[in-house]
């Protein structure tokens, strides 16, 4: 990366999600909002490489498999927020660029999967009931699809899309005589921009690339 702030490109800028996470790059002393990248904006990817370190990919699932692959031949590392695209471009791909795909930037979130896989080696049987607002384009939600990767046994997911929710997941466990809920809702986007945040500082220190969720900056170990 270039001495200095860290300079960010967002890719879907125009967008919800974009936006709020283009102020709260601009609101952080070690980070440069380099470019915002959307079709809306009159920006592409492909002019604005070559002056960026990251960049977070909040864009659809018909674009971020093209965006990922262009940032890590360009050496440029990448976040990805968007869920729903084809994570196999990854394999083979050649590149110093790093990758950080995150299901759910919500560290509560992140938390609430990590209690859900313990949860499924110790109770019979879960399912899981991921709610999103009806512009959501992808079902199941990426965070319920990881979450029940995690688990053991088979999960099934159950999706909703109405107006007026952001994004909320329940893990529903039965056993005898028993069951056991946890549920994680964020209920602005703000929950979001810490975790977009730390996976920015810290995308270039990975180990090893690509990487799936959000703890692999998180946690020690993961």
């Amino acid at each position: 990366m270039s001495d200095g702030p860290i300079r960010v490109g967002v890719a879907g800028a125009a967008g919800k999600m974009g936006t709020a996470i283009s102020a709260a790059v601009e609101g952080a002393d070690d980070l440069e909002l380099t470019a915002r990248i959307d079709p809306a904006l009159g920006v592409a990817l492909e002019d604005v490489l070559g002056d960026l370190d990251v960049v977070v990919d909040v864009t659809r699932p018909d674009v971020a498999a093209g965006n990922v692959v262009a940032c890590v031949r360009a050496g440029v590392h990448v976040v990805v927020g968007t869920s729903g695209w084809d994570h196999g471009v990854l394999d083979d791909l050649e590149g110093d660029g790093k990758v950080l795909v995150a299901p759910n930037f919500a560290i509560g979130a992140v938390l609430m999967m990590r209690f859900a896989a313990e949860a499924s080696k110790h109770l019979a049987k879960a399912e899981i009931v991921e709610l999103h607002h009806d512009q959501k384009l992808d079902r199941p939600s990426g965070t319920a699809a990881q979450t029940a990767r995690l688990m053991e046994g088979e999960v099934p997911i159950h999706s909703v899309r109405l107006p007026g929710l952001v994004a909320h997941q329940e893990v529903i466990f039965g056993d005898l005589g028993q069951t056991l809920t946890i549920r994680h809702d964020s209920i602005s986007r703000d929950s979001f921009m810490p975790g977009v945040l730390l996976a920015v500082r810290r995308v270039g220190g990975l180990e090893r690339s690509p990487v799936v969720g959000l703890e692999h900056v998180l946690f020690d170990g993961a």
